[in-house]
């Protein structure tokens, strides 16, 4: 992409007639709780200045797992009960956007991050991208099929699972060095 730009073969514009295309042809995938759409990504893209080197991710594509933040879009987790529209952007979301990188949409997953093979959100499950008899990923399924299909260059996804094993054992050491405290008092 940034060759392509270099060399003058390809607009951040163009780019997003290409993505919309793609998102088009792949409606039936299940891939965004908030799709591409020309006015978002011209939002950002508009607002680039001219290629340089401070902007190492200028005109780049990414999808947001939409359990992340994207100022004025609504996050929703995949619980449109849980739906809220946030103030500002996730602190990653405004580094990239910051560094040229420009939103393509919010991408679906497993309710709350829950899920293991993308099938469970109320927004449809997603379809792997070659093969429908295979998983399409894991609860960011929606963000690896963005990027499989070319709609963006890459995607943000969380991995919940490794968070929670975390905070668990975060929970049980602090448990434990009360509980040692104690016995040692």
């Amino acid at each position: 992409m940034n060759q392509a730009y270099d060399n003058n073969e390809l607009t951040p514009y163009e780019l997003v007639d290409e993505i919309l295309k793609r998102a088009e042809e792949n409606k039936d995938k299940n891939i965004w709780i908030v799709a591409p759409s020309r006015e978002l990504m011209e939002k950002y893209i508009s607002k680039l200045p001219p290629r340089s080197e401070d902007k190492p991710l200028w005109g780049i594509p990414f999808a947001i797992k939409d359990n992340i933040d994207l100022e004025g879009v609504p996050t929703t987790a995949a619980c449109p009960e849980y739906s809220y529209m946030p103030k500002k952007s996730a602190f990653v979301v405004q580094k990239l956007i910051d560094a040229g990188a420009f939103p393509v949409g919010k991408t679906n997953l497993d309710q709350f991050a829950t899920g293991l093979v993308g099938t469970r959100s109320p927004y449809g499950e997603v379809h792997n991208a070659y093969d429908d008899k295979m998983i399409s990923g894991g609860s960011s399924s929606g963000s690896a099929v963005s990027v499989a299909l070319g709609m963006a260059a890459f995607s943000l996804g969380t991995d919940t699972v490794l968070i929670s094993m975390m905070l668990n054992v975060s929970w049980a050491a602090s448990e434990f060095s009360v509980n040692v405290g104690e016995t040692l008092s």
